[in-house]
């Protein structure tokens, strides 16, 4: 339990994170003459994005070589996409103050996807680096 704390645990307070953002009444902010059309797409794309490199740098740290396969990455990415689902089923059940739609379940998805391939990029140039 502690080597998963040691090494995931900057991922898990993340998804906590992304869990109590999507859950909490903004009320009329969401309104905000701030915010432009989009922002809450870009935000859900940032928010799954990071979660994805988070979670990929414990993997990553964990192991002895430092490796990250395709397998790992294809299964981190399928968590990713899941949580962004869980996300949006608990907006639709269960808070209803807040919308699910499914442009957020895309974001959250490309966000997902799109940090895998930026961690893949990376361990691939790391590797071609040492060679």
């Amino acid at each position: 339990m502690k080597a998963i704390l040691k090494y995931y645990g900057p991922a898990i307070l993340w998804a906590l994170f992304i869990l109590i953002i999507c859950s909490v009444n903004l009320g009329s902010a969401g309104d905000s003459p701030l915010f432009f059309e989009g922002f809450d797409k870009l935000t859900h794309t940032g928010l799954f994005f990071t979660l994805t490199v988070l979670y990929c740098n414990g993997a990553i740290r964990q192991q002895k070589p430092v490796t990250f396969s395709y397998k790992q990455a294809f299964i981190t990415m399928l968590a990713g996409i899941f949580f962004g689902g869980l996300i949006e089923i608990l907006q639709w059940e269960f808070f209803k103050w807040r919308s699910s739609d499914w442009n957020d379940f895309f974001c959250d998805a490309l966000g997902a996807c799109m940090g895998i391939f930026g961690v893949m990029l990376t361990v691939s140039a790391i590797g071609n680096e040492k060679k």
